[in-house]
């Protein structure tokens, strides 16, 4: 029996885990947080699949690689959209309560950028129903969850660079623990928290896995490509997600004018609403005229949001947005077996790159993305680890994460941490968000590199060993600074605008050399990075 640890108890991880014990593997999950807090209870909109005879699964091909610019694989886009019904219909069997039309199928809404109404929806709760869905049928088989456990790096063998396992502070203890296994799945998630109070995500999409990964040997692609979802609330980005605007629901201006059409792709209408805040001072969305009880039958989590954090109710009053960081297109680079370039390392959903998103992700295709490519994911890592189980090798690295943590606990806290990652949330929003340009992007190299010198100077001011999150809001800095910089260098590297990223001085798409993905990977720790198809 093959033991497999998954890293991320989120929509991915939970699929993989449930697919890697029905091929028959002893299952770990470890995570951070609980299961049911994941960032996929924020996915709103539904879930793509063509269910009837109204649609195509080559329109949906079409449709997503129409929104991949161009940087889509098109044998993977296949495979994911030829396995969206069964996914569903999965999720169905599963107990996944959708939403229903008149006839008692599941209903399904249109989305930005799709050709036909077919995103398979769960009223506006679809991610979080799907999420407690998962977590419930992974408890009912028994699989292992080990909570409140935060990734420091992966165990690898590095002279056969294989994985064998990775290292956790157990933050209820404060102790450094590793977890051994066959194989390693990485479902931790995306990098968008990057941009704290301008983005949907919750704190900790810190983007610990894909930073873990790259310190392993694994590469990373297409980091430069952040989508910003439209309709993010003003005062906190609290996402309203596009099922408001799949519904019927209106973009108005500062002067109550539609500017734009509001099923167009998230990076046409995030830049649309970008450039009218600049001209009429502010863009509402507008769901008055779908009715009190419309709303609260297919819209009720969009207007407690909206009367939570905004104090508006939206069946009377118009909502206040701006677009939001909301969903990372880059991740680590792994093959049509979801494995990584480092043996016995998978990776899947957000922190992943299946080459499905390409520049720009559809609005429906995340949620899809977490089933199809977890369920191959996990049926993948347990046949891996059933032919290639690891042996109790030696290996410092729990050794060597036990006396960093020693050290950072030592060390004096001469520079706030929290003033440069707030520091660091702007001048990405501002200089590494909807609209960039060379001097900008340099600026911000500058300031992410002197941090990352100025890192040995901070420290958590909490001393405590027995839940220290002080600590692990330390770790998680040093990552997104890690990241930072392969972000930018990325983006100063593509000197074109395609989909989420768009440079003003270099307006135009240029196909030929970057029409391809840009990798980066570290080679005796220093930095690369170069265009590959």
């Amino acid at each position: 029996m093959a033991k497999i640890l998954i890293i991320g108890s989120g929509g991915a991880g939970l699929v993989g885990a449930l697919s890697a014990h029905e091929a028959g593997s002893e299952v770990i999950v470890v995570s951070k947080t609980l299961p049911t807090r994941s960032q996929t209870s924020m996915a709103q909109g539904g879930m793509n699949a063509v269910l009837g005879n109204d649609d195509s699964v080559e329109d949906h091909i079409a449709d997503t690689l129409r929104s991949s610019a161009g940087l889509g694989d098109e044998k993977q886009i296949a495979f994911m959209c030829e396995n969206a019904s069964d996914a569903v219909r999965w999720c169905n069997r599963l107990g996944l309560p959708f939403s229903r039309d008149l006839s008692g199928e599941i209903a399904r809404r249109r989305l930005g950028g799709a050709s036909a109404p077919r995103a398979c929806y769960a009223q506006d709760y679809t991610g979080l129903k799907l999420l407690h869905t998962l977590y419930d049928q992974c408890l009912k088989v028994g699989i292992d969850f080990r909570n409140e456990r935060f990734l420091l790096n992966m165990i690898v063998d590095e002279a056969s660079n294989r994985a064998l396992g990775a290292t956790f502070l157990n933050i209820s203890t404060g102790e450094v623990e590793e977890v051994r296994a066959d194989a390693v799945i990485v479902a931790t998630g995306g990098y968008a928290a990057l941009y704290g109070k301008h983005s949907t995500n919750a704190v900790g999409s810190s983007g610990d896995g894909i930073a873990a990964a790259i310190r392993a040997g694994a590469a990373l692609a297409d980091m430069e490509f952040v989508q910003f979802h439209p309709t993010g609330l003003l005062d906190s980005s609290i996402l309203i997600g596009e099922s408001a605007r799949g519904a019927g629901g209106y973009l108005l201006n500062g002067y109550q004018e539609r500017f734009t059409n509001e099923l167009a792709s998230r990076d046409v209408v995030a830049r649309a609403i970008h450039e009218e805040i600049s001209k009429s001072g502010a863009v509402y969305l507008d769901i008055r005229h779908l009715g009190e009880a419309f709303i609260n039958h297919e819209l009720p989590q969009e207007r407690k949001l909206a009367q939570i954090y905004e104090g508006i109710d939206p069946v009377y009053e118009l909502i206040p947005i701006k677009p939001s960081a909301h969903y990372s297109m880059g991740g680590i680079e792994v093959d049509e077996r979801c494995m990584s370039r480092v043996n016995g390392l998978f990776a899947v959903g957000e922190c992943a790159n299946h080459k499905t998103h390409g520049a720009n992700r559809l609005g429906g295709n995340s949620l899809l993305e977490v089933v199809v490519f977890g369920r191959q994911c996990g049926k993948n890592a347990a046949e891996f680890g059933v032919k290639n189980p690891t042996l109790p090798l030696e290996n410092s690295q729990c050794s060597k994460d036990s006396n960093f943590i020693h050290e950072v606990m030592l060390s004096l806290n001469e520079i706030d941490f929290y003033e440069k990652q707030e520091r660091l949330a702007t001048l990405f929003y501002n200089n590494v968000g909807l609209v960039r340009e060379e001097m900008g992007l340099t600026a911000v190299l500058d300031e992410v590199l002197q941090m990352q010198k100025e890192l040995p100077l901070m420290a958590p001011k909490d001393k405590s060993k027995i839940c220290n999150t002080n600590l692990v809001e330390f770790i998680e800095f040093g990552n997104k600074v890690e990241l930072a910089e392969i972000i930018v260098m990325s983006a100063l590297r593509r000197v074109e605008s395609r989909g989420a990223h768009y440079r003003v001085d270099a307006p135009m798409r240029k196909d030929g050399l970057f029409g391809a993905h840009t990798i980066t990977w570290k080679e005796g720790g220093v930095l690369c990075t170069n265009f590959m198809e």
